[in-house]
């Protein structure tokens, strides 16, 4: 059967040879330096420091990243993260992806809205590896909404006085930073603001999280603010405005999640085709039952249309017009298609695909934490609805 993570892959007119040249480079990394590890460290519950500068130096971290900072622009475009992202999602560990590249969504504010000293204080160390960054909303009332976070800054002369909570901060027990939103207004997003957060700074403490369904090799923590006093330049983007930083920074997020969901349910599909080749009952290949192979042919229905949803939003960004609605709706479309996927190659596997260690075991325990992180289907339909004007 020919069916595999290659072969799934719809054609995509936008590629060029740079962009074969940077998969192949990427993947020889991945083949050498994380996938002969990936199934220990997931066990472990953490990724050895020495993968952030092994991933810097290969081009990981920086990409689409200003180069006055270490980053990588120049000859590159959208299609290389698209690529980055069904790279990463191979070997099945998550929790890797999300700690490896947490300051995807960690930087861009500081990137996008920072000031300047802050940005060559900050990005060049992160983007060499040598620093991490964490991105700091969701808190213990307040996920989704948010709007209505509580964690406050009360000016006190040139300096904030941070105090409240965040939790399930992706990388904040690594973090050297954290872009923080903070309340410094009235109530409602007018009076949120965003704030870069030494984790050094007196006052501030973490606890991790541990106790996942999945992203074990993800460190995740609950982070603490105890009258901590953050200079008024770091200020990241304007005071009270925020809401608006943290909306910016989402579309990048969501279609990364997006990117990463598909190829990850191409994963499932590549498992449950080779199983059914594989495997016999009552007396011929699972593939040769006509249940089994409507499995599959749904899978690759469901892959092939969220690759094209995948291009067309890819497309509308590279043009200039991202469509919000239409990316909320991507996410939703592509962490159903995972779900799908995932149980049904769980299904064809059967008994062996319930055991720890194989890739579909992995993804189907994070089948929710894609469904949910960056926006839960929920919050993504009610966002498109109103985007659409109803």
């Amino acid at each position: 059967m020919s069916l595999d993570f290659d072969s799934a892959r719809l054609p995509n007119p936008h590629l060029t040879p740079e962009h074969d040249a940077w998969r192949e480079q990427l993947r020889r990394f991945i083949d050498t330096e994380i996938i002969p590890y990936a199934e220990e460290w997931d066990e472990a519950g953490h990724i050895p420091i020495e993968l952030w500068p092994k991933a810097a130096a290969v081009g990981l971290l920086g990409l689409g990243y200003p180069e006055a900072y270490g980053g990588i622009t120049e000859g590159t475009d959208l299609w290389f993260g698209w690529i980055a992202a069904e790279e990463m999602a191979r070997f099945g560990v998550g929790g890797i992806n999300a700690s490896l590249m947490i300051h995807g969504i960690g930087l861009p504010p500081v990137i996008n809205w920072g000031s300047e000293a802050m940005k060559q204080a900050v990005a060049s160390p992160v983007l060499a590896g040598q620093k991490h960054i964490s991105l700091g909303i969701t808190e213990p009332g307040a996920g989704s909404d948010v709007a209505n976070i509580a964690t406050t800054a009360v000016r006190d002369g040139d300096h904030f006085v941070v105090n409240g909570s965040k939790t399930y901060i992706t990388g904040g027990m690594r973090a050297n930073w954290v872009s923080t939103a903070v309340r410094t207004g009235g109530e409602g997003a007018g009076g949120v603001s965003m704030l870069l957060i030494p984790t050094d700074a007196e006052g501030f403490s973490r606890t991790p999280l541990t106790r996942k369904q999945g992203w074990w090799a993800s460190d995740t923590a609950t982070l603490y603010f105890d009258n901590v006093r953050v200079p008024v330049d770091q200020l990241i983007g304007e005071e009270n405005q925020g809401f608006r930083v943290i909306m910016t920074n989402f579309n990048g997020e969501r279609m990364g999640m997006a990117a990463s969901m598909e190829a990850q349910a191409r994963v499932c599909l590549e498992e449950a085709v080779a199983w059914a080749g594989e495997r016999r009952t009552f007396g011929k290949r699972l593939a040769d039952h006509q249940v089994i192979r409507h499995k599959i042919a749904q899978m690759k229905q469901k892959i092939n249309a969220t690759q094209a949803y995948l291009r067309l939003c890819y497309e509308s960004i590279a043009a200039g017009q991202p469509n919000p609605g239409d990316i909320a709706m991507l996410k939703v479309q592509a962490s159903e298609t995972l779900e799908f996927c995932a149980r049904e190659a769980m299904q064809i596997l059967g008994g062996i695909g319930y055991m720890r260690g194989n890739r579909v075991e992995r993804i189907y325990r994070e089948v929710r934490v894609n469904a949910i992180g960056g926006g839960s289907e929920e919050i993504m339909r009610d966002l498109a609805a109103r985007q659409y004007g109803l």
